[in-house]
Formats: structure tokens, sequence, C-alpha cells
């Protein structure tokens, strides 16, 4: 009897006060959403420094003439480099990669931009020694030895280029979390506005309630439930706009960097690994804020 009396009353507030409830769980969806985003922004992030951590590489770029006259590094000072590279210490492979290579490699990389591969044209690329080092420590020692040396135009290192891009990508991220806490806050206004109304307009059965005996605690349960229930239904169309966003947007405008391996494919067991979260952080600041609200301002 107990149990079906609160869920009439859950129905009889979600439905009075209808705009309000559906605001409410729009906002709270939003919010979310854009929390949801930057979680996954950050196992993205995670992953990329996996996945570069063992491949980056120190590329020592040749001049102009080298990388036009000597496609395969059998001739000087291209061959001399090559050995003593290989030979210095802390230094696991070494590569050649020429002119022609490089730029096959950039056709395949900037595949989705077909107005960028039409600019450029090979002879603006020059070849390179590519160097996989034991310890990516020992990059400064290798550049200040061979910088400077015949044949070589200039030495750069693959983390640095990583490092702004972490950089680009974490301010991203913190982005979406400051846009996610301000509709956060939103939502807990638009809680606390709704549990209050839903109060005001109920308090004749409410006090005529608590005349016969029910608790506080029993009197307020409804409203309580009402907030959870539109954080729970926002939380839900989060993910679900997650997992839309996931297969209409992400894999359509990533594919190119994707299939190149430059950025990881974030797949559904992502978004189901953030999903309990949401759901957790929906329930979590309903339920709180409900709490509070009645004890503050309810007096019934």
């Amino acid at each position: 009897m107990r149990a079906s009396f609160v869920f009439s009353e859950v129905l009889t507030g979600l439905r009075r006060n209808v705009t309000m409830t559906v605001a409410m769980i729009l906002t709270t969806a939003i919010s979310l959403g854009l929390l949801g985003g930057g979680l996954l922004v950050v196992r993205m992030i995670d992953q990329m420094e996996d996945l570069f951590q063992e491949r980056v590489e120190v590329y020592v770029y040749l001049t102009e003439d080298v990388s036009a006259t000597d496609s395969d590094c059998t001739q000087e000072p291209c061959a001399t480099l090559w050995s003593s590279i290989q030979d210095s210490s802390g230094v696991e492979t070494v590569d050649f990669e020429s002119r022609e290579r490089a730029y096959d490699r950039f056709v395949e990389l900037f595949q989705g931009q077909p107005e960028l591969v039409d600019l450029t044209r090979p002879e603006s690329l020059p070849a390179a020694l590519k160097v996989k080092l034991t310890d990516p420590e020992r990059y400064p020692a290798l550049e200040a030895e061979f910088s400077g040396q015949p044949g070589v135009h200039r030495v750069a290192n693959q983390a640095d280029y990583l490092d702004r891009l972490f950089e680009v990508l974490g301010g991203v991220r913190n982005a979406v979390f400051a846009v996610a806490l301000i509709q956060a806050v939103a939502a807990l206004l638009l809680i606390s506005n709704t549990i209050q109304l839903s109060a005001f307009t109920r308090r004749t059965e409410v006090g005529i309630m608590r005349l016969v005996g029910a608790s506080r605690w029993y009197t307020q349960l409804p409203f309580l439930i009402e907030a959870v229930v539109a954080g729970v239904v926002g939380s839900l169309l989060a993910i679900g706009g997650m997992v839309v966003a996931k297969f209409t947007f992400l894999d359509r405008v990533l594919q190119g960097p994707i299939e190149a391996s430059i950025i990881p494919r974030l797949g559904m067991a992502d978004v189901l690994i953030i999903s309990p979260v949401l759901l957790g952080v929906a329930v979590a600041i309903s339920a709180i804020t409900g709490y509070v609200t009645l004890r503050l301002y309810v007096r019934t």
C-alpha cells in the first residue's frame, strides 16, 4: 500500500510539472553528455600515449641535395651518416626514408584532405633517417652530436610534436569539462526549483498526511524519487547521444586518421565503460540535491 502510494505520487508530480521536468531532464542529459565526451577524450589521450610511446622516433632530415640525388642512402654523406648514427649509444634501429616514401606516407595520412595533397609535391618533402632510441631521453645527446653534420638539415624529435598535440587535446578536454560544470550547475538549480514547486503544489496533501501521522521522510520521499527518476532518464539520454555521436560523427570525421593509426578508434567498449559513471553521477547528484533542497526549503 505504501509503495503504491509513493509510486502514484511520483507519477503525479512528474506529470503535473511536465515542462520543468522535461527541462530538468534535458539539462541533465546535456551536462552528462559533455562529461561523457570529456571522459572519452581522456580515454583517447591515454590510448594515444600508449600507441605513440612505442612508435616515437627521431627524424634526421637530410639536405635538399642529398634528398634529390640519393634515393637509397648509398652515397656520401648519407651512407657515412647512417653508419655513424647506428653506432651511436642508445640507438636501437635506423631506417632510411626517401623523398618518394615520405610523399607516399604524406598522401596516406592526409587522404581525407585531397586539397592539401594536391598542393603538395614530392620535392617539398625531404628524405630522412628515422632513428628509434632505446631511451627517449637520449635525444638531446643525439641532436647535439649530429646537428650541423654534412648532409643534415635538422634533427627533430617526434615526442616534441606529440607533447604539443597532447596539450591541445588536454585543452579540449578541460574546455568540455568546464562547459559540463556550467550545465551541471544549471541542472542542480532546475532540480531544486522543480522539487520546491512540486512540494508547493501538493502542500495541502502533504499537510493532511502529516496530521494523520505520516513521517516527514515518508511525505518527502516522492519528491526525492522524482528527482532521481529525472536524473536517470537524463543519463540514459546522454548515453544514447554518445552512441549516436560515435557512429554518425566520430567514426566518419576521424576515419582517415583512424585508418592511418594516428588516432585510436573508440569502440563501444569505451562508451560502455563510461556509461555506469554517468548513471552513478546522475543518481548521486539528483539524490543529494533533492535531499538538501527538501531539508532547507521544504519544512512541512
